[in-house]
């Protein structure tokens, strides 16, 4: 299995420890990947949708930076700080769409906020 991944990232050229290292963090960062995406389908509100895009754009900056480290091209850093930046610009704009939309997104109301008049 070592094997047909090192294949699919184009051949790692970190050897040794921390070849296994960044391999390993290659699967963990992949499998919450794919949990995250799962959580952005399936979310039952749109709170939880949007921190697991948040979060998928986080992995995906982790992976660019893993990449970056195995295949020690740098520019691979720059674009992972260019997404880190523009996820963030994105997530401050759909926290203002949810504040401005004045819906409640709670999923369980407390029995104080029904009383309330």
């Amino acid at each position: 299995m070592i094997e047909t991944l090192s294949v699919i990232l184009l051949e790692t050229r970190q050897q040794g420890p921390l070849g296994a290292a960044v391999m390993f963090a290659f699967v963990t960062v992949t499998g919450a990947l794919v949990l995250a995406t799962y959580r952005l389908l399936k979310g039952p509100t749109l709170p939880d949708r949007v921190v697991a895009l948040d979060l998928i754009s986080i992995l995906l900056v982790a992976l660019l930076t893993l990449f970056a480290l195995s295949s020690r091209v740098e520019t691979y850093l720059d674009a992972a700080l260019v997404l880190a930046l523009v996820a963030f610009l994105g997530t401050v704009a759909l926290a203002r769409f949810m504040l401005r939309s004045g819906r409640s997104y709670a999923r369980f109301n407390s029995s104080a906020e029904e009383d309330a008049p």
